[in-house]
């Protein structure tokens, strides 16, 4: 019989493969497996997925670097203000929120369910950006890549809070900006992607070492390398299986996974 713990350090090559495959989703599946499977509280869980999230990126962001597919100019324009954000909401907005967020009578809103729900929001609005038709998916043929730095540097501030408060490393919210801010072929923008969020994840997990967060390094240190091994099958399989139809099947996925923890969180 396998145990439950057994079953979350599976599902841990999963967040792997996602990343490998699509350049996002690692975070949505992370948070939820140590959450339901392995039984983290979910402020910690937050703490864990940036670490994890962080980690397998930054193996995945080497590799893409080494095939030419990083732009570093965009890492470091878009990198800026989100690692400034994230780190500083993990370090000092996160503390600063209430136990008990809202209290109705004798309904109460904790903090960690409050994260749950907002992660669970973050979720569905990320499914349907996976399931709609992708406009931006093609390869553009631009001899350079056009900057809008405004845009970009306002994007980076707002994924940076959203990473530190439901540690989502928001590779489904940089692709696009990449792609339609900065006009980047869409390989060069997962890899792109890929460093921002390992740079932002990593920083942000630091604050919470910061505010004294007793962290599991046991279980955290294992599923991080499941996670690790799933980039490289996840890297190996996108050459395998077309992106478009891959980015469909987990929008819908990440759409059922949304709504089961709102109904969870809220109902059950």
């Amino acid at each position: 019989m396998i145990g439950v713990e057994t079953i979350g350090y599976i599902l841990a090559v999963l967040v792997g493969v996602s990343l490998g495959l699509i350049g996002s989703g690692g975070s949505i599946l992370t948070v939820p497996i140590l959450v339901y499977v392995m039984g983290v509280n979910p402020v910690l869980a937050t703490a864990y997925s940036l670490f994890v999230v962080g980690t397998t990126s930054l193996v995945g962001g080497v590799q893409n670097a080494m095939q030419k597919k990083v732009d570093f100019k965009t890492v470091f324009i878009f990198g800026i203000p989100s690692i400034a954000a994230v780190y500083l909401t993990r370090a000092y907005l996160i503390p600063l929120l209430p136990d008990v967020l809202l209290r109705i009578g004798d309904l109460e809103l904790t903090k960690s369910i409050g994260l749950m729900i907002l992660f669970a929001v973050v979720m569905i609005l990320a499914s349907v950006s996976m399931i709609r038709p992708c406009p931006y998916c093609q390869d553009q043929n631009k001899d350079e890549i056009q900057y809008n730095y405004p845009m970009i540097l306002l994007e980076g501030g707002l994924v940076g809070v959203l990473t530190g408060l439901v540690g989502a490393g928001g590779g489904f919210l940089i692709i696009p900006a990449l792609v339609l801010l900065a006009r980047m072929p869409m390989k060069l923008a997962v890899g792109t992607s890929l460093f921002i969020i390992a740079i932002k994840s990593l920083l942000g997990f630091l604050g919470d070492i910061n505010n004294g967060e007793i962290i599991d390094w046991q279980l955290l240190s294992i599923f991080t390398v499941l996670a690790v091994v799933g980039i490289f099958i996840g890297i190996f399989l996108s050459k395998k299986i077309a992106g478009d139809k891959l980015k469909t099947a987990f929008g819908y996925f990440v759409l059922v996974m949304g709504v089961y923890i709102l109904v969870k969180e809220l109902i059950l």
